[in-house]
């Protein structure tokens, strides 16, 4: 192509300058060592920390979580990351900082050769550690199953569950709302089973604390899996994983929860740490639930408002009513506690419905003489709120666990899984997690207000996505930035409100 077509040139500087593309990641680096997260690494992976060579536990754990946040997919993107030749500098100081001189030339012996890297590179390698393969022959056709997890993905979960402290302690919450949903990752893995989309998909099953905007719990599943599936266990883990402090829990969930058994735990008070649970859950709508809204006076049914403001609603067309329905399952018991059933209705207005059969519609339908046809929900709920609350607040759910979903799955590495076997994939979706988590807390404890609401793209944007050249002088590292660019004020205040999260030295 002609120079002449093109209004300027690229070309390659031959001298080893220190430059980077990721001037603000370092601050995630950071906050990842004032959280405790390179310590809770350090402390319960046990993959490498045996060995005498080669890379660590923390040092391949953290470059994964780095590479979801600066927006890698694959781990071949690790060659991305390696390449900054600024960023490199930035991570072998930060994995000497405050150590002994003993544990400096213990980190050393670990290679034979002088060690060329800064990012590891046999990542599959490590990652087919956490692989349990004595579960694939308990695995049966047709038959949903949930492999058991090796010590190894057990302690990634605790690094979570360890950072949920450090946020709680810094940010106390006494109430965790808790949002539980699956969400399907769409995949062409050839051992990946079909999902009830029909498209194979692994569905990981999550809980999501409402007021700390982090990931409790999260467990990864074939996608033949239904979300249901022993999903009281898996909130247990979640209760298990909430630190001190919490007194009250809330559950959501759509109908996926609506299941009997955890229903009764939450109601009947079983845990012995939070007592009842006040929960608002979808519910089916089975033929008996169907007889119970018939039934109905029209009197019955009250208007469903939208808040457009604080002083401002409408009226929208959906309608809601109280259902006196308890099924079998349920069946009240003396001094046992109350469920309340609340149906939702939306008018079909849409002529050439008419002409449907509404048992080949994809959601629930009710037919009424008096009245014509309708979408038709259900809830069931324990708490006491007006059943127009209830729906307000059960729908808050949808807007935040979907959002979450869209962060893991997009904005992070969740979405591209790396390989075939099971246990490697739950893996990449843990650490994935432990990225949303830190980034989580980099939004609600570290950056401005404004910052609040703004989704991983725009602060790789405004924040890591930073031009800078890292020096080395007089035995420190500095990260020169533009002085004219809008963040990097930004970024001295990011780092200063870092520090004042640091732990105070005792003594």
């Amino acid at each position: 192509m002609a120079k002449s077509l093109l209004p300027f040139e690229y070309e390659v500087d031959p001298m080893n300058c220190g430059q980077t593309a990721l001037a603000g990641l370092p601050a995630y680096l950071d906050l990842a060592a004032v959280c405790g997260l390179t310590d809770s690494i350090r402390r319960h992976l046990t993959i490498n920390s045996n060995k005498q060579q080669g890379w660590t536990d923390e040092q391949i754990v953290m470059s994964l979580v780095l590479l979801n946040l600066v927006g890698g997919e694959s781990v071949d993107d690790l060659k991305i990351l390696e390449g900054d030749e600024g960023f490199a500098k930035v991570m072998r100081r930060v994995e000497n900082h405050g150590l002994r001189r003993t544990q400096r030339r213990a980190l050393e012996r670990r290679w034979r050769k002088q060690r060329r890297r800064a990012v590891p590179s046999p990542v599959f390698r490590y990652l087919s550690a956490f692989h349990n393969p004595e579960e694939e022959s308990n695995r049966q056709p047709g038959k949903a199953f949930i492999p058991a997890l090796n010590r190894h993905l057990q302690s990634l979960q605790q690094v979570n569950t360890d950072m949920l402290s450090f946020v709680q302690k810094k940010n106390p919450k006494k109430t965790a709302t808790l949002d539980m949903d699956a969400t399907l990752i769409e995949t062409q893995k050839r051992q990946a089973l079909f999902s009830y989309k029909s498209y194979k998909a692994y569905q990981p099953l999550n809980t999501y604390w409402f007021e700390q905007k982090t990931l409790v719990h999260s467990e990864f599943r074939d996608g033949n899996v239904p979300a249901g599936y022993e999903q009281l266990r898996v909130f247990q883990q979640g209760l298990n994983s909430l630190p001190l402090g919490v007194e009250k829990v809330f559950l959501r969930s759509d109908t996926a929860g609506y299941q009997h058994d955890l229903l009764q735990y939450c109601a009947e008070g079983k845990n012995e740490r939070f007592g009842v649970i006040e929960f608002a859950i979808g519910a089916d709508i089975t033929p008996a639930f169907k007889e119970a809204v018939a039934t109905l006076d029209e009197t019955a049914w009250q208007p469903l408002h939208q808040q457009i403001g604080p002083d401002y609603q409408i009226k929208t067309e959906q309608e809601w009513a109280e259902v006196g329905f308890v099924p079998n399952g349920l069946a009240l018991k003396k001094n046992g506690p109350d469920y309340r059933f609340i149906a939702i209705r939306e008018p079909l207005e849409q002529k050439e419905l008419f002409e449907t059969d509404l048992e080949q519609l994809p959601f629930p339908t009710l037919e009424l003489k008096s009245s014509g046809r309708y979408k038709l929900f259900g809830m069931v709920t324990n708490r006491t709120l007006s059943g127009e609350e209830l729906i307000h607040w059960h729908r808050q759910r949808c807007g935040n666990s979907e959002k979450a979903h869209a962060i893991m799955k997009d904005d992070l590495a969740g979405g591209r899984l790396p390989s075939g076997d099971f246990g490697e994939n739950a893996a990449w979706w843990m650490i994935m997690l432990l990225a949303f988590n830190l980034s989580a807390l980099m939004s609600q404890l570290v950056l401005p207000k404004t910052w609040a609401g703004k989704r991983l793209k725009a602060i790789r944007f405004g924040l890591i996505h930073l031009a800078g050249r890292v020096i080395e002088r007089s035995r420190r590292v500095i990260v020169r930035l533009s002085g004219n660019h809008p963040s990097t004020e930004l970024l001295f205040d990011v780092r200063h409100r870092i520090l004042q999260l640091a732990p105070v030295p005792s003594g």
